[in-house]
This record gives C-alpha cells, structure tokens and sequence, in this order.
C-alpha cells in the first residue's frame, strides 16, 4: 500500500514539473515570436462582416417604369371559332355533321390611342369572333384588318368612346444580346403577367427555310403569351412575342419575337395597302460557314454567298454577280442568312439599300434598288412568275402569269394534261390575273373550304379549269 501510494506521489510530481516547464520556458518564447512576427507582418481585420462583392455598386435594373407603360397596354384576345366536332351515332342516322365552337386565347398589343391592336395571326386564325379585354376589365369586339402569315403578324381594330393607353414601337435594331427584357401577356388566362430575362441571341430562324429573324430571350413565355409584347427597361416595345422552344409546350428556356421593326412594317402595309408589300434584293445564295467556305475556295467564313443574281431585279441592275459576298446591308452586318432576310422585311419595294460585298479580296458598297417580288410559289402548281408581252402572244393570252417551274409531285398530272413549264394561268378562283400580286392575293383570300380553281391555257391554246379541294 505504502508503494502505490508512493507511485501516485512521485507521478503527481512529475507531471507538476513538465508543466511548470512549459509554463516558464516554452509558452513564453512562443509568445515573443509570435509578437516578433506581428511587427513584420501587420494583420488585417475586416471592419464589416458584408461581402465585399457589395462594395461595387452593381444596381439591378429596375422594370417598374417598363411595367407601368406597358400593362395597360396590352389586351386578353379571345378567339372563337366553329369546327366539326366528333360525329355521333345520331349524326350518321340523320347524315348531319355536328359542329360546335372552340375558344383559343392570348395577347395583343394596342398601337394607337384610336384601338388598333397587333397581335399574332396564330393566335386569330380561324376565328369567327374576335372579343378584347383590356386590362380595367372591359370587353369590347374586335374587327379583323389583315394578316401576314409569313411574320404570323394580325392586325385587329375596336372601337372605343375614349383613347387607349398604347405602346409606339421601339427600333429593335438597337436592342443588343444580354440586354434585359419584360414580356407582358396572359399566360394560361393569368391576365397582366410580366416576366423578364435577357435577349439571348438575334435573327433566329426556326423554320429551317430562312424564313424567319426572331428575337431570342430568356424572358418565361407561356401558351396565352403569344402577341403580348417584348419591352426593353425604357418601357420601349422592340418586339411581339410568338413562338417557344419546348419539347413539352410550355416554357422551358426560350422564347422568340418578331422584332419591331418587322412588326411596325407589317402593320403599315396592312393599314396603307391592305396587304404586305415585300421589296428583294433578287440574290440566291446561302449562308458562309468554316464547310462551305473551303468548299468555295474562301477565306471568309461569314457573311452572305451570291450563288446566282435573278434577271430584272435590283441585284441584277446595281451590278451584283455571282460569287460576291454580301458581309453588310447598310449598318447591318450579315453573319447569317436570317440577318440579310430579317432587315428586307422592314424595307419596300422601291426603297434603296446600299449593300457591302467582297468580291475578289476587294471591298465596295453599291446602292441597290429593291423591286416587288416576280415570282410565287403556287401550291399544286410551283414557282409562278411574271409573264412578259411575249410569253402572253406565245399563247394568245390577253393577261396572266407564267408557269416557270413545277412542284415534283405535281409535275407529271399537268404533263399529262397538256401542260408545259411556259404555260399560262388566266384565273385563280374566277379572278383575272396579270401580276403575281394578283395570284398571291387571289389564293390568299380564298376560303377555308371553298376550293383551289386554277385556270390554265394548255399547249393547244385551250382554257381549261382544274378544281382543287
């Protein structure tokens, strides 16, 4: 006992020692190096515990303003129409069909304190009744003025005892990428619905034909969003919106807009000539790429390739040839095919664009003058054109247009009834035709169930109707 309690002792002791060692010689000359360092090196203590990134005065963009000039605005479009619905046994008894209407809806934009409102033709299409809610809840019936399916732009009209609070189309030619962006409408029936987001990209074609030049956001738009309006952060409308990229229908990243100066153009021609009045530049080429460069034997790897000029068009006339590159319009630079396409929709026929090229190394500008269109693409027939003094006194005709190229599927059923690439067409649906304006507007206006008429002057000089449904 004595030797356990001695052990305890003399352990007790020892560890008093090592710590009193520590104490008086190791503790304090860590002490004097860590004072020593501190002279050198002076230690910085933050005076706020907030993040610095803070301090830059980064201001978020305030869409307040936007808002307020652009809710009232913009309208709920209801569209009604009538459509064949399932047939029952009842129907097949009496040999009836029963129809019944259906209610499609979206946005639209008022343009002038007067009531006239842009929106998109899908959103109209078919309709056998129009009505408008503005946004302090009033509901008035809307007229149809025209269309463009093309641009998918409508113009509507109500009638009101008091001005309309409106939208003046912004230049959407100064909207940049990852500027920031309002999109106003009613998505799934939620009236006055604002989202933002940022302009993606420009001149985007969806349709894979070079027909179209949207403006790209980041903006959510939504079923019930199409014809409501793009704003920039100054309340300006730089755009219509139309369209989604979705695999699901709704909105899962993009959204498009016809830009405004397309739209305001449509609108014009609509009001002023009740139909689009489209000025070419009369190239056929394609788009530059790294592929197509070298297969032309190019440096250039952007910018507009002239394959081929049309005859007696302003490309023709001005001295373009082929094989020249077009790398600007005016101010506009052209890096793709939607770029040449998107700034000819705002322009008219007559109207002069000075057009930059590259032509063996060399750059010159040359001033073109942009004519109507010559030619339209005829469905069941194919590419129509102008027909001049000689093509009518070929076939004895007083007026109409010539059949230039026929559609592959229908090449061999006019071959078989006597007719030939050079023939003529007098008449689409009874009316007479002398230009391709008249074609155009003679199959646009054509009802929805009424049948394609197409009179045709054969190779025996005959006048024959072929009925299409």
């Amino acid at each position: 006992m004595k030797k356990i309690i001695t052990l305890v002792f003399v352990s007790a002791l020892g560890g008093l020692l090592t710590l009193g060692g520590y104490k008086i010689f190791i503790e304090q000359e860590s002490q004097s190096v860590a004072v020593e360092a501190s002279s050198d090196l002076p230690v910085f203590v933050p005076a706020s515990t907030h993040n610095t990134l803070n301090t830059n005065n980064v201001i978020a963009p305030n869409f307040i303003d936007a808002a307020d000039k652009s809710l009232d605005a913009v309208v709920h479009v209801k569209n009604t129409s009538i459509v064949t619905a399932p047939t029952s046994m009842r129907d097949l008894f009496y040999g009836r069909q029963s129809q019944r209407a259906q209610v499609g809806t979206g946005s639209g934009v008022i343009i002038s304190p007067t009531g006239y409102i842009v929106t998109n033709n899908h959103v109209i299409k078919n309709a056998n009744e129009i009505s408008i809610t503005l946004n302090n809840n009033k509901a008035y019936m809307a007229e149809l003025i025209g269309t463009d399916e093309t641009t998918d732009i409508a113009l509507l009209k109500i009638d009101t005892d008091e001005d309309l609070p409106f939208m003046a189309f912004g230049d959407s030619d100064n909207a940049k990428v990852g500027e920031w962006v309002l999109a106003v409408g009613n998505p799934f029936n939620l009236n006055s619905t604002v989202t933002a987001g940022i302009i993606s990209a420009k001149s985007r074609d969806l349709s894979g034909n070079h027909s179209q030049s949207f403006i790209q956001t980041d903006a959510a738009v939504n079923p019930g969003n199409s014809g409501g309006a793009l704003v920039n952060t100054n309340g300006d409308l730089i755009g219509i919106n139309t369209a989604i990229s979705s695999q699901t229908g709704s909105y899962i990243g993009y959204s498009f807009a016809v830009p405004s100066n397309i739209a305001r153009k449509i609108v014009n021609d609509i009001m002023e000539y009740g139909n689009v009045q489209n000025g070419i530049l009369g190239v056929v080429g394609g788009a530059l790429n790294s592929e197509a460069a070298e297969e032309l034997g190019t440096d250039t790897t952007e910018g507009f390739y002239v394959s081929e000029v049309q005859e007696d068009t302003g490309a023709e006339k001005a001295g373009i040839q082929s094989g020249d590159i077009i790398s600007k319009i005016d101010n506009v630079k052209i890096h793709k095919f939607s770029d040449l396409t998107g700034y000819l929709k705002t322009k008219s026929p007559n109207d002069v664009v000075n057009v930059t090229l590259l032509r063996d190394g060399d750059e010159e500008t040359l001033p073109v003058t942009l004519l109507k269109p010559s030619t339209f693409i005829l469905p069941t027939i194919g590419l129509i054109k102008n027909a001049t003094k000689q093509d009518l006194k070929k076939y004895n005709a007083d007026s109409g247009v010539k059949i230039s190229k026929f559609d592959k599927n229908y090449e061999a059923y006019w071959h078989k009834n006597g007719i030939q690439e050079g023939s003529i067409i007098s008449k689409i649906n009874g009316k007479e035709l002398k230009t391709i304006e008249d074609a155009e507007n003679a199959y646009k206006t054509k009802q929805i169930n009424e049948p394609l008429q197409i009179e045709v002057i054969n190779n025996r000089g005959e006048k024959v109707v072929y009925n299409f449904s």
